[in-house]
């Protein structure tokens, strides 16, 4: 049977009127077109559905001109609460800074991550899209990373790119106080952490490389 995968990405926008986030296209398009490539039905939803904004900074006329094409799909998403989730094979959560505003506080999407944990299936997030699976708890009232084997947009990175006072908490903090193996790169280094059925990328040039373990574990 083809496998079905569920793309969770984030409704949020702006952060004040001068800074404007959402989702980071490379992170959507990437593996959404890896997936597709490989056969896999692919639905994309968001908590409120419809419009899921794509951060400006991720538009570039250097883009493949594919990725371009993905971005249709991040107009009509589905309202999450209107996903059959137990149909799904896979869960991926994109990131941009916008899940930290609105993926990190979704009852929703925590009862669907808790529910794939808790049947085996894969969970995969790159970047801020981390955010998305920090509330989920395992049989133990554990958080479902700890002990796990954990990367993510690192403290490092976030001060580079000039966005750390703009955040409502740091993500590697956060990962680490969950009781995850955190497990950081150089900036900017392609880098996936696999543990157990957790898998996450550290940012958006991990975006393939999170995608295709996906498709390895699958």
């Amino acid at each position: 049977m083809t496998k079905k995968i569920l793309f969770v990405v984030t409704n949020f926008s702006e952060i004040n009127e001068n800074i404007h986030t959402g989702v980071w296209l490379e992170e959507f398009a990437v593996p959404f077109l890896a997936f597709q490539a490989t056969g896999y039905e692919i639905t994309a939803a968001s908590p409120k559905g419809g419009i899921s904004p794509i951060d400006e900074n991720s538009l570039s006329c250097s883009n493949p001109m594919e990725w371009d094409e993905t971005a249709k799909y991040l107009k009509i998403t589905q309202m999450l609460s209107d996903v059959d989730y137990k149909d799904f094979d896979a869960l991926f959560i994109p990131g941009g800074h916008g899940p930290m505003f609105d993926l990190a506080y979704d009852n929703k999407l925590t009862e669907i991550v808790e529910y794939m944990y808790k049947n085996k299936k894969i969970i995969s997030a790159v970047c801020h899209g981390i955010a998305g699976l920090i509330n989920a708890k395992n049989e133990n009232n554990d958080s479902i990373l700890k002990y796990k084997h954990v990367t993510c947009f690192t403290d490092k990175e976030e001060k580079i790119v000039k966005m750390t006072e703009f955040m409502p908490f740091s993500l590697e903090n956060k990962v680490k106080e969950l009781g995850a193996d955190f497990i950081e790169h150089k900036p900017w280094s392609e880098h996936v952490e696999i543990s157990e059925n957790i898998i996450t990328g550290q940012n958006q040039n991990s975006a393939l490389l999170t995608a295709e373990a996906v498709i390895s574990l699958l």
